[in-house]
C-alpha cells in the first residue's frame, strides 16, 4: 500500500494585477475631472438662506465684478456684446437658465445693467447665484 501524502497550498490573490486596474481607474478619474471645469471669476459671493439649487449643465453665467466688468465664457462684454451672447446661447439652447453672479461688492446699478439687457430680451428665467449661509 502506497502513502501518498497531499501537500496542502495555501490560497493566494494575485495581487500584480490590482495596481493595474488602480492606475488605470486614476488615469480615467484624472481624465474625466479635466472635461468638468468650467470658467468662473474670482468674486466674493452674496450670501442667502433660501436657496433652490439648478442644474450646472445648461446655464448661461454671467459674471459681474464689483468695477462693474461685465464676462460671460471668458471674455469681457458691454450691454451690446452681452445681449448677442445671451440670444446665441438661447438659440443654440432653448431651455438654457441665465445665472448672473455678482461680487458681494458690486453696486446695484451693475446688476441692473445686465438685468435691463435681459428684460429687453424678455428672457425671464434668470437666477442669482449666492453661497448658502
Amino acid at each position: 500500500m502506497l502513502n501518498f501524502k497531499l501537500k496542502r497550498r495555501n490560497p493566494s490573490i494575485t495581487t500584480s494585477s490590482m495596481s493595474d486596474i488602480g492606475f488605470l481607474l486614476l488615469i480615467f478619474i484624472m481624465l474625466i475631472s479635466l472635461m468638468n471645469q468650467r470658467y468662473e471669476e474670482k468674486i466674493n459671493y452674496s450670501e442667502s438662506t433660501v436657496l433652490e439649487k439648478t442644474q450646472a449643465d445648461s446655464n448661461f453665467e454671467i459674471w459681474i465684478q464689483n468695477n462693474g466688468t461685465i464676462s460671460a465664457d471668458g471674455k469681457i462684454l458691454d450691454e451690446r456684446t452681452l445681449e448677442a451672447a445671451v440670444i446665441n446661447a438661447v438659440t443654440e439652447n432653448p431651455g438654457v437658465r441665465i445665472h448672473i453672479i455678482a461680487d458681494r461688492d458690486t453696486p446695484y446699478k451693475y446688476v441692473n445693467n445686465a438685468v435691463m439687457v435681459l428684460q429687453t430680451l424678455q428672457h425671464r428665467v434668470v437666477s442669482f447665484v449666492v453661497k448658502e449661509k
